[in-house]
């Protein structure tokens, strides 16, 4: 690390982060050179860290995040964790052992970082993951999780070198402005966090990503533990059945709701076992699985000022899913044991660099209604009026409201019968769901 060192600063991380937004004209740019230059002058901290396990994918990245987390700490292991966008608190970015870094060394490493970078061009994103790698290097621990922003090659997190393990969660469509407009485009980027002679693991792929992918770890010969070649999860009733390479472990279902939560569990199993002298026992493992807790991935929302504008039959769900590949899942889910039993109404709201009728295709043949809100606090929340006249292409009463609240009393007041609500279409909605329901 740097000799350099920061004083805490008096104003707190929060004024230091409006600044940093002003250090470059574009809030993503994806490139190496600047973050690996700052890295440089702080004396490389990303050389300095516990071993890492470093994971990519479009959908369920973070619920497997979660689940290796959950499954080492059982273990016993010091765990830290890297992970965007926050939901409720910006600190939730940085976590040790499942707590939040604490405000004076947030504002510490962050104004570290920005005097370093003496205000030359960087994305705030790349500050703010050189800030994490300083924060994490001065303490100890047995693993740090790393997730990426945006894609894998040049995203901000891959100047890890030699990580302890990779990860590739499913890939689909999303982001295609900076990934690419075809699934192989964006499962190279993603792929790019492979590492020569580090062992990948694979989660369920389309066949044209897992060529892609394949045809990376072979040019660069790193190992790869592929679903439904080297390892495959099933629900078995109330148990989840995981083989890998021959090895099955009988577990509990995991504690995230969701059919597709399988197959992540599955992977987070995987990858948990190729972990060297840090892999978890079976039990480890089971007690991870039971204990996941990862927010606004299908969650019920039982208590709090908007559940309590439900009736006490209905039910208040809560998704950040916001591609197609996540409208498909929630689908899924949603069309179980119970579907037939609560009517469901959708609680939409979606950024206008988000594919809405993509996303809301399979979501509609279960649905009784629709209704759109604004995204709050974002610039680029599709206009509700706009995203209603898009919903009602699927023959569904659509209709505009001017937030989550309006949205849920205008439900109620028209559906007699005990039903389902789900809010979906933004992690950025999620976090101000999460935020307003306490």
């Amino acid at each position: 690390m740097a000799a350099e060192t920061a004083p805490v600063t008096s104003y707190g991380s929060d004024l230091i982060l409006a600044r940093l937004q002003g250090l470059h004209p574009k809030t993503i740019d994806l490139s190496l050179g600047r973050i690996e230059r700052l890295l440089a002058q702080l004396g490389h901290p990303e050389r300095q860290l516990a071993p890492v396990v470093h994971i990519a994918g479009t959908n369920g990245k973070g619920s497997v995040l979660a689940m290796l987390d959950a499954m080492l700490g059982a273990a016993g292991h010091r765990v830290q964790r890297y992970i965007s966008p926050h939901l409720v608190r910006f600190d939730e970015r940085f976590l040790f052992d499942g707590r939040p870094i604490e405000e004076p060394e947030l504002a510490d490493v962050l104004d570290l970082c920005e005097r370093v970078n003496r205000g030359a061009p960087i994305t705030e994103f790349e500050i703010i993951t050189a800030a994490a790698f300083v924060a994490f290097a001065r303490r100890p621990a047995d693993a740090l999780l790393l997730e990426t922003g945006l894609g894998g090659r040049l995203d901000a997190t891959n100047v890890i070198e030699r990580p302890r393990l990779t990860v590739l969660a499913p890939i689909a469509l999303d982001h295609q402005a900076f990934l690419g407009e075809r699934l192989e485009q964006i499962a190279f980027e993603k792929a790019g966090i492979l590492k020569p002679g580090v062992a990948g693991i694979v989660g369920p792929q389309p066949p044209e990503a897992l060529a892609v992918i394949e045809a990376r770890a072979a040019e660069i010969e790193a190992p790869l533990t592929v679903h439904g070649r080297d390892w495959q999860a099933w629900r078995a009733g109330d148990r989840l059945q995981v083989q890998v390479r021959g090895r099955r472990l009988d577990l509990p279902l995991p504690a995230l709701a969701g059919c597709h939560q399988i197959d992540n569990a599955g992977l987070a199993v995987a990858g948990a076992l190729a972990l060297g002298p840090l892999a978890p026992g079976p039990e480890a493992i089971a007690t991870g699985l039971r204990k996941v807790h990862w927010p606004a991935r299908l969650q019920l929302l039982a208590s709090g000022p908007l559940a309590d504008l439900l009736p006490g039959d209905w039910q208040l769900w809560l998704d950040g899913g916001h591609n197609p590949a996540a409208g498909q899942a929630l689908a899924a889910s949603l069309n179980g044991a119970d579907a037939g039993q609560r009517p469901l109404h959708l609680i939409v709201g979606m950024l206008n660099t988000k594919d809405e009728t993509g996303f809301l295709r399979p979501l509609a043949p279960l649905a009784r209604s629709i209704t759109t809100v604004p995204v709050p606090d974002e610039p680029a929340s599709r206009d509700p009026v706009e995203a209603a006249q898009l919903a009602s292409g699927f023959g569904l009463p659509a209709k505009p409201a001017g937030d989550v609240e309006s949205a849920l009393c205008a439900i109620v007041g028209a559906e007699p019968a005990p039903s389902r609500v789900l809010i979906c279409g933004s992690l950025y909605l999620a976090g101000h769901v999460l935020r307003g329901n306490g």
